[in-house]
């Protein structure tokens, strides 16, 4: 049984991975942070009680800035995979956060790399790098365009990046990142522009709401979903030689577009209810993302199959679902 090492497994993307290494075998060791409240819905329905079954996902506490915790679950675990997808992963936020974002997402990747170089594991490592590094690049963005940050969040992740390549080439570890375009799914961030859109329009189609308020609508981003990219990270892993590689859908909507399929999916039009906040403003912020992947689908044989705007219409979906499986309150 082959074993995988996941941080930040409770967040989107860690879910879809941990699901789909267990669909093939794998035992799965997930990193989770200590905190007074339990973080882990998105994993709730995988995970096993280890005093009833004999169980094949396991969490453990630990924090991508304490290198001497990451050694001591590297040690332990001796996984034959890890997939650093820990991250202060927020964009907007990281303007208000750009130190700690640098601190985790930075530079607690560079300790994950660190630990597994220190400790001679023979292991294969993923990086979660981001469509974000590019930044100011003009579209389409392929695995040789300039990084041109334009947040901290992008910074943090540019440094992350280069130094899984660093250790790539100084070490000779098999370490690889894939630089994924924004990808979607019912279990992204509610904070996140895609489902604020669809949990709005859902409430508002149902009588909880009247207006959604949002920030730039003509930025442009390449949207997937995200159970698709996930299955691109394990393909870079099982792969003959490391390599970087972009993942993408090459298709690239506005945020008002992915308003428009949301809400005309419910009957609704988007302009009646939708108005602009500049408080979700950005001091910077990248003009169009949209990825040429036509490396990892000629190397690969990886490609986008789900398309906006039916990402939009399975968000919105499930949370009209969500509110029907709510009990009311008499």
């Amino acid at each position: 049984m082959p074993s995988a090492l996941i941080t930040g497994i409770t967040g989107q993307d860690g879910s879809y991975l941990a699901e789909l290494l267990l669909s093939k075998g794998y035992e799965v060791h997930g990193i989770v942070r200590r905190s007074s409240t339990f973080g882990t819905s998105r994993i709730d329905h995988i995970y096993e009680d280890p005093h009833a079954s004999d169980p094949s996902l396991f969490l453990h506490y630990g924090d991508l800035i304490d290198g001497s915790r990451l050694a001591a679950l590297v040690k332990e675990i001796q996984p034959d995979e890890i997939y650093n997808l820990g991250a202060l992963s927020h964009v907007g936020v990281s303007f208000d956060e750009p130190q700690q974002t640098g601190e985790v997402t930075g530079i607690g990747s560079t300790k994950l790399l660190e630990v597994v170089r220190a400790s001679g594991l023979n292991c294969r490592y993923y990086q979660a790098s981001s469509s974000e590094m590019f930044g100011a690049s003009p579209p389409p963005q392929s695995e040789t365009t300039p990084m041109v940050p334009r947040s901290p969040y992008a910074a943090a992740k540019v440094y992350a990046h280069w130094m899984t390549r660093n250790y790539r080439e100084a070490y000779g570890m098999f370490a690889c990142s894939g630089i994924l375009f924004n990808h979607e799914s019912p279990r992204r961030g509610e904070t996140f522009v895609t489902r604020k859109i669809a949990k709005a329009a859902a409430r508002i189609a149902s009588g909880l709401e009247e207006k959604l308020y949002l920030g730039n609508l003509e930025a442009v981003r390449d949207w997937g979903y995200a159970p698709e990219y996930v299955e691109a990270m394990w393909m870079m892993l099982q792969a003959n030689t490391p390599k970087d590689y972009v993942v993408a859908t090459g298709t690239g909507h506005t945020v008002r577009d992915f308003a428009e399929a949301t809400f005309s999916h419910l009957g609704l039009n988007w302009e009646d209810h939708v108005e602009f906040d500049d408080r979700y403003m950005r001091p910077t912020e990248p003009a169009a993302l949209v990825g040429d992947s036509s490396m990892i689908e000629a190397e690969l044989g990886w490609k986008a199959k789900t398309m906006v705007p039916e990402i939009a219409h399975i968000m919105v979906d499930a949370e009209i679902s969500a509110i029907e499986a709510k009990p009311s309150i008499a």
